[in-house]
């Protein structure tokens, strides 16, 4: 066995032919093994005993399995502590601690429990887990220790990647330094704890390769692992433990990692996707260019990618969405489970230091919230079972729609955007019960005030009330007009809160009674979409005939009552007509007309 470049995930078989002979698979404090004794487990699946591996002459202990030739070693206990005669001795201490003894070296290694222990036992068990427990424990899992917490470089049934959070003590493969010598090798495969846990195979301290975060399915980098009728994979995580475990009716070599470029971490660098598939092998993702255009053409893609467009969260960003990809790397981001997608998105928008989100878990249509907090790095695209997610652009990216010259398909994932939803207490506590103090002015269908958001933000409120006569298709048309314009001097849209019903076209403005829309806006804005020059220009027109006729097109009275300025009913007519030539045709009602 060369020192691993692969984790190799080997899973083993439940047999079900039970031994007539009678099995011994437990040592008690008066009993030991000594160099070429064994025990074995109920089944007779697992052998406990001293080997020698590969053409070494030092001796180990270890487990294997009994039926399977050539001997699979699965567990080794002292893999740094070598014998170097056939003079090994395992016995079971008062205390409840396994030792390993020889005549001249004294302990060579031990289990080390802490734990009280009365008339205890070793077992070797049926799934090939060492445990000591008390002989008269009835708990059939209830351990003073086990080998399963002290993993080798195989991972079997039963066996957890991760860390008990309650103990500290951490849960991981690692490698052999070479098939002669099973002392720890340079490969690790483990669970990086730092953001969103996520599965990674090391090479010391320097990432290999990255099976991605678990969606409550399979890991996002390795689309082949998943469950089937012979075995089935969980991840758990809880106050106690952090934990992947998995569970089998049988057992083959399944799966190796790097098993191509695209595979290494970080192949193409930061926001580069890599395509096994296609020459090269790495691109930039839609909407950045290469950071240095030189290397890249060398097929350097190691310093990755930048965007076409600077990022702007004052100016406002949008987001983009990736799919049958690898998710990107988890180190630099934070999640929480109880969100859903559009809290997501939402708070995202508003922390600057958001470059991407996802659903953390893929199941029944997609739950929690997953953020990324730096570089998008070690992406690769899946032909299958690859995983969406959304990574921030500049409005100005994002106002471009990718159209299939021939199919005139269009990439929906240019095109969405998401506002931020604030509840009722907010803004009134931002506008100070909307007091009149706050008002800054009247608009188009209502009233604008001043506000603060809790964190300082300082933003106008812009409110639809009860008795407006503008309807909710007006309401909306404005919205989006205001959404999709994009300038330093026009304020940006921050979100919206809604308790007005939803009313037909054949209903009047006027029975729209039931409450108030509400919209925010902060000092700057930049958002996605289509902008239609037509908005802008009637808009002007309404500014410029106020202006000229010294009359507001809507009045706003301290009885709530919206008055209609019938000398601009011409307005709508003569702007669907001309256009921007509509302000020289309307003046007041004893004007032009």
């Amino acid at each position: 066995m060369n020192a691993l470049r692969t984790v190799v995930f080997v899973f083993s078989y439940v047999f079900s032919l039970i031994r007539i002979s009678i099995a011994v698979d437990t040592i008690t404090v008066n009993q030991h093994i000594r160099d070429g004794e064994t025990i074995t487990s109920a089944g007779g699946t697992f052998e406990l005993g001293f080997f020698s591996p590969g053409n070494s002459k030092n001796r180990y202990l270890g487990i294997w399995y009994k039926k399977v030739a050539p001997r699979t070693v699965v567990w080794v206990a002292n893999r740094e502590s070598p014998l170097t005669d056939s003079s090994g001795v395992l016995k079971v201490t008062q205390q409840g601690i396994l030792v390993l003894v020889n005549d001249t070296s004294g302990i060579l290694w031990n289990s080390n429990s802490s734990r009280s222990a009365l008339d205890p036992n070793a077992q070797l068990l049926e799934s090939g887990n060492l445990v000591m427990r008390n002989g008269n424990d009835s708990d059939p899992e209830n351990f003073l220790w086990q080998s399963f917490d002290y993993l080798g470089d195989t991972l079997l049934p039963g066996m957890k990647l991760g860390r008990n959070r309650v103990t500290g003590l951490d849960w991981y493969l690692s490698s052999w330094k070479s098939a002669d010598d099973p002392s720890k090798g340079n490969f690790t495969c483990e669970i990086d704890l730092n953001g969103f846990p996520q599965l990674v195979l090391r090479n010391g301290f320097v990432i290999n390769f990255r099976a991605g975060p678990w969606n409550g399915v399979r890991y996002s980098g390795i689309p082949q692992l998943t469950n089937n009728s012979v075995y089935t994979f969980n991840f758990v995580s809880n106050e106690k433990e952090l934990k992947w475990t998995d569970k089998n009716t049988g057992w083959t070599l399944y799966s190796t990692a790097q098993r191509d470029d695209c595979d290494n971490y970080a192949f193409c660098g930061a926001y580069g996707i890599c395509k096994i598939d296609q020459s090269p092998k790495c691109e930039c993702m839609k909407g950045f260019r290469p950071k240095f255009q030189s290397k890249w053409d060398e097929a350097d893609w190691s310093h990755g990618c930048v965007p076409n467009t600077p990022l702007d969260c004052q100016k406002g960003d949008g987001f983009a969405k990736f799919s049958d990809v690898k998710l990107p790397d988890t180190q630099t981001s934070w999640f929480n489970v109880s969100m859903n997608l559009k809290e997501c998105a939402s708070l995202c928008l508003r922390k600057c230091t958001c470059t991407a989100y996802a659903n953390s878990d893929i199941r029944g249509g997609g739950s929690g919230c997953l953020l990324w907090l730096g570089d998008l790095i070690d992406i690769r695209e899946f032909t299958q079972n690859g995983q969406e997610f959304y990574v921030r652009m500049a409005t100005s990216e994002l106002g471009y729609i990718e159209h299939n010259s021939k199919g005139g398909e269009t990439n929906e994932g240019w095109k969405h955007l998401e506002l931020s939803l604030f509840d009722l207490d907010t803004l009134l506590n931002a506008t100070n019960n909307f007091s009149s103090d706050n008002k800054l002015g009247e608009g188009g269908f209502g009233l604008v005030y001043k506000g603060k958001l809790q964190e300082g933000q300082e933003i106008a409120v812009k409110m639809m009330s009860k008795t407006s006569r503008q309807g909710l298709k007006e309401f909306k048309n404005e919205v989006e007009s205001i959404a999709k314009l994009q300038h330093q001097n026009l304020v940006k849209l921050l979100g919206y809160f809604g308790i007005a019903r939803s009313f037909g076209g054949n209903e009047t403005e006027a029975n729209n009674k039931s409450g108030w829309n509400i919209w925010l806006y902060v000092s700057e804005y930049a958002s996605e979409g289509l902008y239609s020059t037509k908005s802008d220009v009637f808009s002007f027109g309404v500014l410029v005939l106020e202006i000229i006729s010294r009359k507001r097109n809507r009045g706003f009275n301290t009885s709530q009552t919206l008055e209609l300025n019938p000398s601009w009913a011409c307005m709508d007519t003569l702007y669907r007509r001309y256009a921007i030539f509509a302000t020289a045709f309307c003046m007041d009602g004893d004007g032009y007309s």
